[in-house]
C-alpha cells in the first residue's frame, strides 16, 4: 500500500473504516478510506516529515507528544482504558514549562475579561510573565474598515474595531515566546494567527450562544439544534 499515486483530496472526517482497523493508526493495518493520505499522498508525508530536521520543529514536536502522554493515567496498565487527568490550561502551562519558555501572551475578547483575568493569575503564580492586549486596544473606529454606523453591534456612537492585528503586534514587540489566545471572534483569531511570530495556542474559542463551547451545537445537531442540518429530519420533529 505505498506509492504516491494522485487521487483526490484527503477526507479522513468521512473515513469509514473502524478507527482500530484504520492504517494511519497502524501500519500493521491494511483498511484505508477514500483518498486516504497514509496511502495514497507519500510524497507529501515525505515532505512533511523532512521539515522536522529543523531543529525547533523536532523539539517542539517532540515536547508536544510527550505532553500528550502525560494527560493520560495509568498509561501503563493493561487493558489500557483511557483516563484523561488534566484540563486544557493545565496542560497549557506544562507544554509552555516543558518548552523553556518565561514570557508569554495573551490575547483576549473584551468580553472575556474577568476570564483573562483569572487566566493571567494563574500563569503568573506558576512563574510566567503574561503580556495581555484584549481586542478593542488602540479604540480603533469600525469606520477604519469601511462599515457605516448601521453595521455596529449598537448603532448611533462610537465603536471600537477589535484589532487582531495590533494584538499581534504588542505581542510582537514585548518578544513572546508562546501565546494563548482567549476567545478571540472567528476571523478575528485568524488575522491574529497570520500575523503572531511566536507560536500559539487557543485557550478557549468563542462562542456568545454556548458559553465558549461551540462543540455543544455539534453534539445537539441531530436533536435541538438539528435546525444547523440542510435537512432536517420531520421524524425528529414528533419525538421532542
Amino acid at each position: 500500500m505505498s506509492g504516491s499515486k494522485k487521487v483526490g483530496n484527503p477526507a479522513c472526517a468521512t473515513c469509514k473504516v473502524e478507527k482500530p482497523e484504520r492504517i494511519c493508526r497502524s501500519p500493521e493495518n491494511k483498511a484505508a478510506g477514500k483518498n486516504c493520505p497514509t496511502v495514497f499522498q507519500r510524497e507529501a508525508l515525505e515532505a512533511a516529515n523532512a521539515l522536522y530536521d529543523d531543529p525547533a520543529t523536532m523539539e517542539f514536536a517532540k515536547q508536544a507528544s510527550l505532553q500528550e502522554a502525560s494527560c493520560y493515567a495509568g498509561r501503563h496498565e493493561r487493558p489500557f482504558v483511557a483516563r484523561p487527568s488534566k484540563p486544557r490550561i493545565e496542560e497549557t502551562w506544562e507544554f509552555a514549562g516543558r518548552m523553556g519558555y518565561k514570557k508569554l501572551g495573551l490575547v483576549f475578547c473584551e468580553g472575556l475579561i474577568k476570564e483573562a483575568a483569572m487566566v493571567a493569575s494563574l500563569f503568573e503564580q506558576r512563574g510566567f510573565e503574561v503580556v495581555s492586549a484584549v481586542c478593542k486596544a488602540g479604540a480603533t473606529p469600525k469606520e477604519f474598515l469601511g462599515l457605516a454606523d448601521e453595521d455596529k453591534i449598537v448603532s448611533g456612537g462610537f465603536e471600537a474595531m477589535c484589532n487582531p492585528v495590533y494584538q499581534a503586534e504588542l505581542l510582537n514587540q514585548a518578544g513572546t515566546e508562546f501565546n494563548i489566545l482567549l476567545g478571540l471572534c472567528v476571523g478575528h483569531d485568524s488575522l491574529f494567527l497570520q500575523h503572531a511570530k511566536a507560536p500559539c495556542t487557543v485557550l478557549a474559542a468563542k462562542d456568545r450562544l454556548m458559553g465558549h463551547n461551540p462543540l455543544a451545537a455539534v453534539y445537539l445537531s441531530e436533536s435541538y439544534y438539528r435546525r444547523l442540518q440542510t435537512t432536517p429530519s420531520g421524524e425528529d420533529e414528533k419525538k421532542d
